[in-house]
Formats: structure tokens, sequence, C-alpha cells
């Protein structure tokens, strides 16, 4: 029982981590809260299952709809955010309005129905652990997480793009008076968080389902990740993920009524005595 509970634990860790890798990046260096995060996730998983119900292939499904959230967020950052860059409150404004003009956009063209998308060829099927059963998708999910974990980690840490991030979510003054094109930066790397929004709401689709509304839920889930980690930080990520995760396993299995108790009990805590986050430091927002 205690493995089946990790595993369910790390799997909800996997799909969240996805989740709010993308929404951590574009927090932490352009300090964005980018309220259609959730709008771009469910975008994403609609249109991956049009194209996988259309063509029978999960993998195209997965790469349209990374690839067009990639290209909305793209749109979006060079052609609104980029005009009221540091005004925070109007940035706030425009992403808000962006989610509920999005959120109608869903409703307009696939209506209000649930959508499951089909498990892939390679991923059916359960494995057994003792006398318990676990799904393969689910595995794939853990795999998947931690494979996306390891690159993003060498280029965080190991290329010089990853040290230009770093230097920028903790000091961008000092990155933009090095000759760095701080615009074109901000423009990519809100292009690459639209694109990991459009590959979670894939495989979020397929691992859930995906309906009209599911926005909002995605939204604070993922706010919950980055704010317990940490904004700005990978490490942070990786523990925020894994601790909701597994907060939200075990209280549904004890006490399913107290489940968002239990999700936002700890995110109060860290609030109150370390605002910034586990791994986050002080003065990344306000500088």
């Amino acid at each position: 029982m205690y493995l089946m509970v990790i595993l369910n634990g790390l799997t909800m860790a996997g799909y969240l981590f996805i989740m709010a890798i993308g929404l951590n990046m574009s927090f932490g260096l352009m300090r964005i809260v980018n309220m259609n995060h959730g709008t771009l996730y469910l975008f994403g998983g609609f249109i991956g299952w049009t194209v996988s119900k259309a063509t029978g292939d999960w993998w195209l499904g997965l790469l349209a709809a990374g690839l067009s959230m990639g290209l909305v967020a793209f749109l979006e950052e060079f052609f609104l955010l980029r005009r009221v860059r540091g005004k925070t409150t109007v940035e706030t404004l425009i992403t808000l309005s962006l989610a509920i003009i999005g959120g109608d956009c869903i409703i307009w063209i696939w209506g209000g129905y649930t959508r499951q998308i089909a498990i892939p060829k390679f991923a059916q099927g359960i494995y057994r652990v003792d006398s318990y059963f676990f799904p393969k998708f689910n595995v794939f999910i853990i795999l998947f997480s931690a494979a996306i974990g390891i690159v993003f980690w060498i280029i965080y840490r190991k290329t010089k793009i990853g040290m230009i991030i770093r230097a920028g979510v903790d000091r961008f003054e000092i990155v933009a008076t090095c000759g760095i094109n701080v615009r074109r930066l901000f423009t990519w790397v809100f292009a690459i968080s639209g694109f990991w929004a459009g590959i979670a709401g894939m495989i979020g689709g397929t691992y859930q389902m995906i309906v009209s509304g599911q926005d909002n839920t995605v939204m604070v889930y993922t706010l919950l990740v980055v704010i317990i980690g940490g904004i700005g930080s990978f490490g942070g990520a990786i523990v925020g993920s894994i601790l909701i995760g597994m907060i939200f396993t075990v209280g549904t299995m004890v006490a399913p009524q107290f489940s968002y108790f239990f999700m936002f009990a700890p995110v109060a805590l860290v609030l109150v005595f370390r605002p910034q986050g586990l791994f986050g430091k002080v003065g990344r927002i306000d500088d």
C-alpha cells in the first residue's frame, strides 16, 4: 500500500512539475504572474486531442499542443506584454483578460463537454505491484518529468543561456547592462513557457481529462508549486511538485473532504514564515 501511495504521489508530482516549470520560468525572470497559463494548458490539451484523434498519432498531438501554445505565447509577449514592460498591474490584467477570452474561445470551439485523450499504444496496460495495479502511462509521466528535469538542469546549470537566465532571475538590471538583448530573451522565455503549458495540457488530458473551466484549477495548482518552491528556483519547482503531489495523494486517501485544506495549509505557512519560498532568494521580486 505504501509503495502505491509513493508511486501515485510521484505521478502527481511529475504532472505538476510539467505544469509548473513554464510558469516558474516566466514568473522568475519576467516577474509576470501569467494568469492565462492555465488557459494555454487547456487550449494545448484540446488542440492535442483534436490532432491526435484526427491522425491517430499521440506524439503528433503532443508536438502540436506544445508548438501552438508556444506560438500563442510568443505573439502575446511580442505584441502585448512588451509594450507594458515593468507595469506589473497592467501585465497581470492583460494576462487575466486573455485567460477569460481564451476560456470563452474554448467553449465556442469545443463546447463544454469533457474530453479524454486516448492513451498511446506504448503506454497502454498496467504493471502489477504485489496485489496492486499501476498504469503504464503513470510510469511514463514519472520518467518523462524526470527526463525533463535532467535536461533543464543541464541547460540551467551548464550552458550560457542558463547562466543568463539565472543572472536575470537574481539581478535583472545587471544583465540588462551587459549588452544582452533582454527583450529577445524575455520573448523566447515566454514562448518556452507557453510551449510547456501546451505539453502539460496534452499529458494532463491523457492522465485525467480536459474540460472547459479546468484552467482555473490548473492555475491554482501551478501557483502552489511555484509559491512553495520559490519563484525562479528550478530546484524549488522539483521539491514543490513532490510536496504538493504527495500531500494531495495522501490527503485524498486519508480524508478526501479535507484534501484542499492539506494542500493550502503548507502554502499559508510558507508565505508566513518564508515568503520567498523554500528555495527562493530574498529580494528577487522587488529589488
